[in-house]
C-alpha cells in the first residue's frame, strides 16, 4: 500500500497544480468511498478554494479556505492499499474504478480518485476533526527528532518490526520501508523493541530517515497500483535491498534473503547481516541467556 514516500509524492504533485484552484463541482460515482454522509462531503468542499496541503504519515489533507462565513475545512484522503489520485482533463475517458471527480476552475483539469479495492476513503473534516485525526498519529517519520524516536521506543514490548508499523508511535512506515530500514541498520525484524541497544536505536533512526528520503527523491515504489498524479510509477523498486527479495542474494554479503511472518505481516531480512537475537529464558524471575 502507499506509504509515506508515495503520499509525499502525491502531495508535491498536487501542490504544484491545484493550490488556489476552486472546486467547482463534485461527482461521486461510488458513495461507499466517502467517509460519512455524501451530502456533507459535497457541501463541505464544493465551491471552496484549495489553500494548501498537509500530510502526517500516510494521511493527506487538502486545506480549504473559509467561504461565506464558514470556517476553513479539510478534504482528508487516505489511499488505502490501491488508491490513486490523478490529475486529468475533463474530456479524458474515466479509468475503471474511478469513484470521485473534483472539477476545478481555471482550466480543463480535474482531480480523480481511483481505487480498485476501495480500502481508501475521502472525508470532509472541520479543523477540529482534522486535528483529532492527525493527533491520533505519532510524529511523522520524516520530521521526528532522534530524541522523539528514542522516547517512543523506550520500554516498548514486541518485535521492533511491529513497533515500526504502529502508526501511533511513528507515522508513515509500512512493510516496504520498515524492512528496508531494518536491513540498513542490520537489525533482525523479530528483535524485541526493548532489547534494541542505544547504538542500534541511533542506526535505526538514521536508516529510517535515509531510506525515506531516498524513496521520496525517486517518487516512491510501484509494484502494481501506485502512481503519481500524472499516472507515472515510482522509481524506487530497483533500489529495494530486502523487501520481497526473498531467495535472492543479499547485496551486502551474498546470503539469501529470507521471509518470515511477524504479527501477521511479511518481513524480509538477511540472516547473516541481521542476526536473530539470542533467545532468553526466565530462571527465578530473572532473564538469562
Amino acid at each position: 500500500m502507499p506509504e509515506l514516500p508515495e503520499v509525499e509524492t502525491v502531495l508535491r504533485g498536487l501542490r504544484g497544480c491545484v493550490v488556489n484552484c476552486r472546486i467547482t463541482a463534485v461527482e461521486i460515482l461510488h458513495p461507499a468511498i466517502i467517509a460519512g454522509p455524501c451530502q456533507r462531503f459535497r457541501e463541505g468542499i464544493q465551491g471552496r478554494e484549495i489553500a494548501g496541503l498537509e500530510r502526517r504519515g500516510k494521511a493527506l489533507a487538502l486545506r480549504l479556505r473559509a467561504s461565506d462565513g464558514d470556517e476553513a475545512g479539510y478534504l482528508l484522503l487516505r489511499l488505502g492499499m490501491t488508491g490513486q489520485v490523478v490529475i486529468a482533463n475533463h474530456d479524458v475517458a474515466l479509468a475503471p474504478h474511478t469513484h470521485v471527480r473534483l472539477m476545478l476552475n481555471g482550466g480543463p483539469k480535474e482531480i480523480r480518485y481511483r481505487d480498485v479495492r476501495r480500502f481508501g476513503s475521502l472525508r470532509y473534516c472541520t479543523r477540529q476533526e482534522m486535528e483529532q485525526v492527525f493527533g491520533a498519529l505519532g510524529p511523522d517519520a520524516l520530521e521526528m527528532t532522534e530524541r522523539e524516536f528514542r522516547g517512543r521506543l523506550n520500554g516498548r514490548k514486541g518485535a521492533i518490526k511491529g513497533w515500526l508499523l504502529n502508526q501511533k508511535y511513528i507515522a508513515g512506515l509500512g512493510n516496504i520501508y520498515a524492512d528496508e530500514a531494518l536491513f540498513e541498520a542490520r537489525i533482525h525484524p523479530s528483535t524485541p523493541a526493548d532489547r534494541v541497544s542505544s547504538a542500534q536505536t541511533k542506526k535505526l533512526f538514521e536508516a529510517v530517515r535515509h531510506v525515506l528520503q531516498k524513496a521520496v527523491a525517486l517518487q516512491g515504489t510501484s509494484f502494481r497500483d501506485y502512481v503519481d498524479i500524472d499516472g507515472r510509477p515510482g522509481n524506487y523498486l530497483p533500489r529495494l535491498k530486502a523487501y520481497q527479495r526473498d531467495g535472492e542474494p543479499c547485496p551486502r554479503c551474498g546470503a539469501l534473503i529470507r521471509r518470515m511472518i511477524i504479527g501477521g505481516r511479511s518481513s524480509h531480512f538477511c540472516p547473516r547481516c541481521q542476526r536473530r537475537p539470542t533467545r532468553y529464558k526466565t530462571l527465578g524471575g530473572h532473564s538469562v541467556p
